[in-house]
Protein backbone atom coordinates (compact mmCIF):
# COMPACT_ATOMS: atom_id res chain seq x y z
CA UNK A 1 0.00 0.00 0.00
CA UNK A 2 2.68 2.73 0.81
CA UNK A 3 4.80 1.67 -2.31
CA UNK A 4 1.39 2.03 -4.41
CA UNK A 5 0.97 5.78 -2.58
CA UNK A 6 4.39 7.13 -3.36
CA UNK A 7 4.04 5.92 -6.94
CA UNK A 8 1.08 8.18 -7.10
CA UNK A 9 2.29 10.83 -5.57
CA UNK A 10 5.45 10.73 -7.22
CA UNK A 11 3.90 10.60 -10.73
CA UNK A 12 1.18 13.50 -9.33
CA UNK A 13 4.69 15.91 -8.18
CA UNK A 14 5.70 14.94 -11.48
CA UNK A 15 2.58 16.41 -13.30
CA UNK A 16 3.78 20.00 -14.11
CA UNK A 17 7.06 18.75 -15.70
CA UNK A 18 5.52 16.49 -17.94
CA UNK A 19 4.18 18.61 -20.48
CA UNK A 20 7.29 21.01 -20.38
CA UNK A 21 9.67 17.85 -20.61
CA UNK A 22 7.81 16.33 -23.35
CA UNK A 23 7.31 19.23 -25.14
CA UNK A 24 11.22 20.46 -25.03
CA UNK A 25 12.56 16.83 -25.32
CA UNK A 26 10.87 16.89 -29.04
CA UNK A 27 12.18 20.14 -29.85
CA UNK A 28 15.38 18.16 -28.80
CA UNK A 29 14.57 15.41 -30.68
CA UNK A 30 13.65 17.41 -33.93
CA UNK A 31 16.74 19.33 -33.65
CA UNK A 32 18.82 16.41 -33.39
CA UNK A 33 17.33 14.75 -36.31
CA UNK A 34 17.55 17.85 -38.41
CA UNK A 35 21.43 18.16 -37.62
CA UNK A 36 21.98 14.53 -39.07
CA UNK A 37 21.37 12.47 -35.53
CA UNK A 38 18.60 10.06 -35.65
CA UNK A 39 17.02 8.46 -33.12
CA UNK A 40 19.96 5.84 -31.40
CA UNK A 41 21.57 9.07 -31.02
CA UNK A 42 19.13 11.09 -30.11
CA UNK A 43 17.94 8.53 -27.33
CA UNK A 44 21.34 7.81 -26.16
CA UNK A 45 21.69 11.23 -25.60
CA UNK A 46 19.03 11.73 -23.58
CA UNK A 47 19.07 8.60 -21.47
CA UNK A 48 22.61 9.08 -20.66
CA UNK A 49 23.60 12.97 -20.79
CA UNK A 50 20.32 14.22 -19.72
CA UNK A 51 21.47 17.61 -19.67
CA UNK A 52 18.29 19.60 -20.60
CA UNK A 53 20.27 23.37 -22.22
CA UNK A 54 23.48 20.95 -22.46
CA UNK A 55 22.29 18.66 -24.95
CA UNK A 56 20.54 21.65 -26.83
CA UNK A 57 24.21 23.29 -27.09
CA UNK A 58 25.72 19.89 -27.43
CA UNK A 59 24.26 19.56 -30.98
CA UNK A 60 26.21 22.94 -32.19
CA UNK A 61 29.24 22.03 -30.82
CA UNK A 62 28.73 18.49 -32.07
CA UNK A 63 27.83 20.27 -35.76
CA UNK A 64 30.62 22.91 -35.45
CA UNK A 65 33.78 20.60 -34.94
CA UNK A 66 34.50 21.59 -31.23
CA UNK A 67 37.35 20.22 -30.12
CA UNK A 68 37.22 18.14 -26.97
CA UNK A 69 38.68 21.24 -24.51
CA UNK A 70 36.24 23.44 -26.09
CA UNK A 71 33.35 20.76 -25.33
CA UNK A 72 34.45 20.73 -21.54
CA UNK A 73 34.57 24.28 -20.87
CA UNK A 74 31.32 25.01 -22.39
CA UNK A 75 29.43 22.14 -20.38
CA UNK A 76 31.02 23.18 -16.92
CA UNK A 77 29.78 26.71 -17.77
CA UNK A 78 26.24 26.02 -18.88
CA UNK A 79 25.79 23.32 -16.18
CA UNK A 80 27.93 25.16 -13.49
CA UNK A 81 24.35 25.86 -11.66
CA UNK A 82 24.28 22.23 -9.95
CA UNK A 83 26.87 22.46 -8.22
CA UNK A 84 25.64 25.38 -6.34
CA UNK A 85 21.77 24.31 -5.57
CA UNK A 86 22.89 20.65 -5.23
CA UNK A 87 24.62 21.58 -2.10
CA UNK A 88 21.33 22.09 -0.38
CA UNK A 89 20.48 18.12 -1.22
CA UNK A 90 22.83 17.14 0.42
CA UNK A 91 21.32 16.35 3.81
CA UNK A 92 18.56 15.22 2.37
CA UNK A 93 20.06 12.75 -0.49
CA UNK A 94 22.65 11.47 2.30
CA UNK A 95 21.01 8.43 3.67
CA UNK A 96 18.86 7.25 -0.21
CA UNK A 97 21.25 4.54 -0.03
CA UNK A 98 20.41 2.53 -3.35
CA UNK A 99 18.65 5.32 -4.91
CA UNK A 100 21.77 7.75 -4.12
CA UNK A 101 23.54 7.77 -7.64
CA UNK A 102 20.42 7.96 -9.38
CA UNK A 103 19.33 11.18 -7.42
CA UNK A 104 22.69 12.80 -7.91
CA UNK A 105 22.20 12.01 -11.60
CA UNK A 106 18.36 13.34 -12.18
CA UNK A 107 18.74 16.22 -9.80
CA UNK A 108 17.96 19.09 -13.05
CA UNK A 109 16.44 22.23 -12.40
CA UNK A 110 12.81 21.52 -12.90
CA UNK A 111 13.51 18.18 -10.48
CA UNK A 112 15.12 20.44 -7.76
CA UNK A 113 12.45 22.85 -7.90
CA UNK A 114 9.94 19.80 -6.87
CA UNK A 115 11.99 18.49 -4.29
CA UNK A 116 13.89 21.47 -2.90
CA UNK A 117 11.33 22.20 -0.34
CA UNK A 118 11.95 18.42 1.66
CA UNK A 119 8.15 17.89 1.47
CA UNK A 120 6.90 14.64 1.03
CA UNK A 121 3.68 13.61 1.46
CA UNK A 122 2.22 11.79 4.13
CA UNK A 123 2.54 7.70 4.28
CA UNK A 124 5.23 7.49 1.74
CA UNK A 125 8.64 6.81 2.01
CA UNK A 126 10.99 9.93 1.25
CA UNK A 127 14.29 8.37 -0.95
CA UNK A 128 11.68 6.68 -2.88
CA UNK A 129 9.31 9.13 -3.35
CA UNK A 130 12.58 11.34 -4.32
CA UNK A 131 13.61 8.76 -6.81
CA UNK A 132 10.07 8.08 -8.44
CA UNK A 133 9.98 11.74 -8.99
CA UNK A 134 13.19 11.62 -10.76
CA UNK A 135 12.15 8.69 -12.51
CA UNK A 136 9.35 10.28 -13.90
CA UNK A 137 10.94 13.39 -15.29
CA UNK A 138 14.01 11.58 -16.94
CA UNK A 139 11.15 9.67 -18.71
CA UNK A 140 8.85 12.44 -19.70
CA UNK A 141 12.20 14.18 -21.15
CA UNK A 142 13.44 10.68 -22.84
CA UNK A 143 9.61 10.22 -24.42
CA UNK A 144 9.73 14.02 -25.88
CA UNK A 145 13.18 12.68 -27.67
CA UNK A 146 11.89 9.77 -29.20
CA UNK A 147 8.88 11.25 -30.28
CA UNK A 148 10.43 14.45 -31.44
CA UNK A 149 12.91 12.56 -33.70
CA UNK A 150 10.31 10.32 -35.24
CA UNK A 151 8.63 13.69 -36.07
CA UNK A 152 11.53 15.18 -37.24
CA UNK A 153 12.14 11.94 -39.74
CA UNK A 154 8.57 12.04 -41.09
CA UNK A 155 7.43 15.15 -40.91
CA UNK A 156 9.37 18.63 -41.97
CA UNK A 157 10.35 21.08 -39.38
CA UNK A 158 11.78 24.99 -39.27
CA UNK A 159 14.40 24.17 -36.15
CA UNK A 160 15.05 28.42 -36.23
CA UNK A 161 13.99 29.16 -32.87
CA UNK A 162 13.84 25.77 -30.73
CA UNK A 163 16.59 26.25 -28.89
CA UNK A 164 15.01 29.28 -26.76
CA UNK A 165 12.16 26.81 -25.34
CA UNK A 166 14.83 25.85 -22.62
CA UNK A 167 14.93 29.49 -21.81
CA UNK A 168 10.99 29.35 -21.95
CA UNK A 169 10.78 27.10 -19.43
CA UNK A 170 13.57 28.22 -17.09
CA UNK A 171 11.85 31.65 -16.80
CA UNK A 172 8.46 30.01 -16.73
CA UNK A 173 10.07 27.76 -13.36
CA UNK A 174 10.93 31.42 -11.94
CA UNK A 175 7.32 32.57 -12.24
CA UNK A 176 5.72 29.55 -10.54
CA UNK A 177 8.56 29.68 -7.62
CA UNK A 178 7.76 33.28 -7.50
CA UNK A 179 3.84 32.90 -7.00
CA UNK A 180 4.20 30.44 -4.65
CA UNK A 181 6.75 32.10 -2.02
CA UNK A 182 6.27 34.94 -0.09
CA UNK A 183 9.60 35.85 -0.06
CA UNK A 184 11.29 37.13 -3.10
CA UNK A 185 14.82 38.33 -1.67
CA UNK A 186 16.31 35.13 -3.14
CA UNK A 187 14.59 35.92 -6.94
CA UNK A 188 15.25 39.42 -6.48
CA UNK A 189 19.50 38.40 -5.43
CA UNK A 190 19.56 36.47 -8.86
CA UNK A 191 18.12 38.76 -11.11
CA UNK A 192 20.32 41.43 -10.21
CA UNK A 193 23.98 39.44 -9.37
CA UNK A 194 23.06 38.06 -12.70
CA UNK A 195 22.13 41.41 -14.91
CA UNK A 196 25.28 42.81 -13.07
CA UNK A 197 27.63 40.20 -14.02
CA UNK A 198 26.07 40.36 -17.80
CA UNK A 199 27.20 43.90 -17.63
CA UNK A 200 30.12 43.84 -16.27
CA UNK A 201 31.71 40.70 -17.30
CA UNK A 202 29.92 39.89 -21.18
CA UNK A 203 27.52 37.69 -22.37
CA UNK A 204 30.30 34.80 -22.97
CA UNK A 205 32.00 34.53 -19.03
CA UNK A 206 29.25 36.25 -17.18
CA UNK A 207 27.66 32.81 -15.48
CA UNK A 208 30.45 31.26 -12.89
CA UNK A 209 30.90 35.10 -11.69
CA UNK A 210 26.93 35.04 -11.17
CA UNK A 211 26.47 32.22 -9.66
CA UNK A 212 29.47 33.01 -7.31
CA UNK A 213 28.18 36.21 -6.47
CA UNK A 214 24.30 34.88 -6.04
CA UNK A 215 25.59 32.40 -3.54
CA UNK A 216 28.06 34.93 -1.79
CA UNK A 217 25.00 37.13 -0.73
CA UNK A 218 22.56 34.61 -0.25
CA UNK A 219 24.82 33.09 2.28
CA UNK A 220 25.72 36.42 3.85
CA UNK A 221 21.77 37.22 4.20
CA UNK A 222 20.44 33.73 4.79
CA UNK A 223 19.52 34.86 8.81
CA UNK A 224 17.15 37.17 7.12
CA UNK A 225 15.34 34.49 4.85
CA UNK A 226 12.34 32.79 6.36
CA UNK A 227 12.99 29.44 7.81
CA UNK A 228 11.46 27.45 4.99
CA UNK A 229 13.02 30.08 2.21
CA UNK A 230 16.69 29.35 4.32
CA UNK A 231 16.19 25.49 3.65
CA UNK A 232 15.18 25.73 0.48
CA UNK A 233 18.43 28.28 -0.52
Amino acid sequence: MMRRKTVKAAFLRSVPVMAGYVVLGMGFGILAHDAGYGLPWAFAMSLLIYAGSMQYVGIGLLTGGATVLSAILTTITVNARHLFYSISMIDRYRDAGKYKPYLIFALTDETYSLLCDGKVPEGTQPHRFRFLVSLFNHGYWVLGTVLGSLLGAVLPFSTEGIAFSMTALFVASFVEQWRSSSEHLPALTGLLGTLGCLLLFGPERFLIPAMLLITLVLTLLRGRLSPGEGAKK
